[in-house]
């Protein structure tokens, strides 16, 4: 009976101590956040089927200690974007990925893009931009407008290969120069490795 009960405290013990391990591990991991309108909420798909988690997935499989938040809300405009912007993107953040959208046009609204660049920039946080332009040669739905599940996976990739040149850029090494601030996707892997624009 002891022994029993000694078993059952040894493994308690491992399995609060694995849990400990895993805060751990996710306090320590980089945040980057992706701030945008339908395309990153990932409309029409599982949440586990949107860019951000087949980013943080695709990541974490090459090695990265990298949490990607999905800031995306259906139907945002680039002024919603600006307001939410300090509760969207907490301080520490590593890199926003910023998906205006085209909502700002059918809408009438103002881009506020420059201006959501700007307080990034002054907070040192890096901005990697993603044009509807780098969406129209992958997989939509039927609406035409939003990506399929295999359509956000090849976003991912993308986004993945231009995340892996700007990771080289240790932010331990000094506060970063606004030449290495803004960083541009482009459609292809192969593309963004090539880029891995620094604008």
């Amino acid at each position: 009976m002891r022994i029993r009960t000694f078993q059952l405290i040894v493994v308690g013990c491992l399995v609060l101590f694995g849990g400990f391990l895993l805060l751990v591990a996710s306090a320590n991991a980089a945040t980057v956040v992706a701030l945008g309108a339908s395309n990153t909420y990932g409309k029409g798909v599982a949440r586990d089927q949107a860019f951000p988690a087949q980013l943080e997935a695709i990541l974490r499989a090459r090695g990265h200690s990298v949490n990607v938040v999905n800031a995306g809300i259906n139907g945002d405009t680039t002024e919603g974007m600006l307001n939410r912007l300090d509760s969207a993107v907490p301080n520490g953040t590593r890199a926003v990925i910023l998906q205006p959208g085209g909502n700002d046009r059918r809408k009438g609204r103002t881009d506020r893009t420059a201006e959501i660049q700007s307080s990034l920039r002054a907070r040192g946080i890096r901005v990697i931009m993603l044009g509807n332009n780098m969406l129209r040669s992958l997989p939509h739905q039927p609406d035409g407008v939003h990506l399929t599940p295999d359509g956000y996976r090849m976003l991912a990739q993308s986004l993945s290969a231009v995340y892996s040149v700007m990771h080289t850029q240790s932010p331990n090494q000094g506060r970063p120069t606004p030449s290495s601030m803004l960083w541009t996707a482009a459609p292809t892997p192969q593309s963004c490795r090539l880029r891995g624009l620094r604008l």
